[in-house]
């Protein structure tokens, strides 16, 4: 993952567990990360989607955490914005009459699959509330 979608999402989420009896704007967190309220909505759809966040609308509207902190994982929160690979992309045309090229993309799938299984593995063993407690 070569953006910043996760540090984006994982950023939200402290917000949110720092003030898990309030609905916090989009506006507002887009102040904290100092980004776009629109990039904010746009990550606040995918943490939903995953079941992580819950969201109202209206003049009282904001976002809440759908679970305590202690019961989210950090690597629920990477699941939930991942789009690539740790490792990042295959070559997509590699030469076919090339000895390596013909079989690099099948080596490289399993390479890329047991990377991503190490971070998954890294960052299910943290909670948000962990992570969370070191701002204090």
């Amino acid at each position: 993952m070569n953006n910043t979608r996760f540090a984006t999402a994982v950023h939200i989420m402290t917000l949110l567990a720092e003030s898990p009896q309030d609905w916090l704007t989009s506006e507002w967190i887009a102040g904290s990360i100092n980004i776009n309220p629109v990039m904010v909505r746009k990550e606040l759809g995918m943490l939903r989607e995953a079941g992580l966040i819950v969201s109202r609308q209206g003049k009282e509207g904001g976002t809440q955490l759908a679970r305590n902190a202690k019961e989210i994982s950090i690597s629920e929160i990477y699941l939930a914005v991942k789009n690539t690979e740790v490792l990042g992309k295959k070559n997509s045309n590699p030469n076919p009459a090339c000895p390596v090229g013909k079989e690099i993309n099948d080596h490289l799938k399993a390479l890329f699959s047991e990377t991503d299984q190490l971070v998954l593995n890294f960052l299910g063993d943290k909670s948000l509330q962990a992570f969370c407690d070191q701002f204090r």
